[in-house]
């Protein structure tokens, strides 16, 4: 008993805080407390996609008042007083804005528009990233962080696995609602990624006569890149199970295949957002395929085009660099792999048999790194 007195005497003279340091206990508190909740921002803003939100303020073509804005959402009647609360967070998150339209009963009346941001959620936008807001957060992809600690005390190969007993690429070959949110995820991106490559360096497909798109999916990229160079021999590779019912047209074509056995020979071979799935040793095996198959016909002008992440610490504080953060946390949750800095994809070519690698940083959080045999 006297043991457990003291041990609270002990507590309460610990408790005995200066001002200065009530300050940084509460700061300490309030940095806990942001990162507890970050999840609200999140799901608050996969609640405004799923509720049409964006759309519907984009169609109203001018700053839409809130009685409008409810008015005109699938919110049942007794939920419209919860709006206002939903659209103060994704203000302050920066998906929404407010503009002031004039006034009512002498108050100034306000209305909702978008930012740049909620302009790439529109749903006719044709670079819209809707589909891979709604394929990252959906509980299949979530669930596995609840099993995080789990999964570091066990030997399954990642919590994707602990959760589902399969690997996440086997699960969405046996999953078709899987597969195909994710697919859409991905053509989505492709949209707007393929957009800013041939728009700000198309010279890098310049004297290719043919090229492969290595996990294209179901062919967002390669169509892109057929229609922009129409004497180009275009080819989309992919699972057989990917691409087993699409159909090809004029120079681009649909191959079934495995990476890791064999990749199609051609001038040149896209990795858009593949190697990051794989760890290394997955990743050289990946490479070395592609090497063979931009050797083969012994041509001297064969490259591989990844596009990937290139993590830069430059700013610790650098949004970008902590976006970056989370996707390399997100592939070791879910797959195999990893996001990597120079260094380490320097040592991934250089251990793949590659001579040299140029990058260009012109895609925001991501590279386009042009890799040579």
């Amino acid at each position: 008993m006297e043991k457990r007195l003291r041990s609270f005497r002990n507590l309460d003279t610990d408790l005995q805080i200066n001002e200065e340091k009530a300050t940084e206990l509460l700061g300490a508190q309030a940095h806990i407390w942001n990162n507890i909740f970050n999840f609200i921002n999140s799901m608050s803003l996969k609640c405004a996609v799923q509720l049409g939100i964006p759309d519907t303020i984009h169609k109203h073509g001018k700053p839409m008042t809130l009685s409008k804005l409810i008015g005109a959402l699938p919110v049942h009647q007794n939920k419209a007083p919860y709006v206002y609360r939903l659209m103060r967070i994704l203000v302050h998150s920066g998906f929404f804005s407010l503009q002031t339209i004039g006034e009512s009963d002498h108050q100034e009346e306000e209305g909702y528009v978008l930012t740049d941001a909620s302009k790439l959620l529109v749903g006719d936008n044709p670079l819209s990233v809707a589909p891979f807001l709604l394929a990252m957060l959906d509980p299949v992809l979530t669930k596995p962080w609840d099993f995080l600690s789990t999964w570091f005390q066990n030997d399954d190969p990642t919590a994707f696995d602990t959760v589902n007993g399969l690997p996440f690429w086997k699960y969405g070959g046996q999953e078709p609602k899987m597969a195909n949110f994710f697919n859409d995820a991905m053509a989505s991106d492709a949209r707007l990624v393929i957009s800013v490559v041939i728009e700000n360096c198309k010279w890098v497909f310049d004297e290719l006569e043919s090229f492969v798109d290595v996990g294209g999916g179901t062919g967002t990229v390669a169509k892109a890149i057929a229609a922009t160079f129409p004497k180009m021999e275009c080819t989309v590779f992919d699972l057989p199970h990917v691409v087993g019912d699409l159909q090809g047209k004029d120079n681009l074509k649909f191959v079934g295949g495995d990476m890791f056995q064999q990749v199609p020979p051609a001038d040149a071979i896209l990795l858009k957002w593949i190697l990051h799935d794989w760890s290394d040793d997955e990743c050289v095996k990946i490479l070395k395929k592609c090497k063979e198959a931009i050797t083969s016909k012994g041509s001297k002008k064969g490259k591989v085009i990844i596009i990937d992440i290139m993590i830069e610490n430059k700013d610790e504080d650098d949004k970008s660099y902590e976006t970056q953060l989370f996707f390399d946390m997100m592939m070791m949750v879910l797959a195999t792999g990893q996001e990597r800095n120079e260094k380490e994809w320097a040592k991934l070519f250089q251990d793949s048999g590659f001579s040299d690698y140029k990058i260009i940083p012109i895609l925001g959080l991501r590279s386009l790194i042009e890799v040579y045999p």
